[in-house]
């Protein structure tokens, strides 16, 4: 197993979401609407899962620009807010296949997922 470069995320703003929110045509308010993510138990609003989903597609395209991604599952397992900051972990298991996740910076998981490239 190759560890691959960690790749960091800054801290997601509010506005992040909302520019998301528009960007993806996502609007529901859990997102957005602290009083909303609240009243459904959240603590604050929540990150939309395709935006990790998409940060760790692009981690794949960035520790393999040459190659063509051909196969990519992920599976949420934390909620995501603002204010929090994120790194991308990876690592290729056998040449052309690997797995990756994403933590918060006190390392709890987010999403966790593998892939394919040739």
């Amino acid at each position: 197993m190759a560890h691959l470069p960690d790749i960091n995320k800054q801290a997601l703003a509010p506005i992040d979401l909302v520019r998301y929110a528009g960007a993806s045509g996502d609007f529901n308010e859990i997102h957005t609407v602290p009083e909303v993510a609240r009243s459904k138990g959240l603590g604050e609003p929540i990150a939309h899962g395709m935006l990790l989903m998409g940060w760790a597609a692009d981690a794949v395209g960035q520790w393999f620009p040459d190659k063509r991604l051909t196969k990519f599952t992920v599976r949420f397992v934390g909620m995501a807010h603002a204010g929090e900051a994120f790194v991308i972990e990876g690592a290729l298991i056998t040449e052309g296949a690997g797995e990756l996740q994403i933590k918060d910076s006190s390392g709890s998981g987010k999403l966790v997922g593998s892939f394919e490239v040739e």
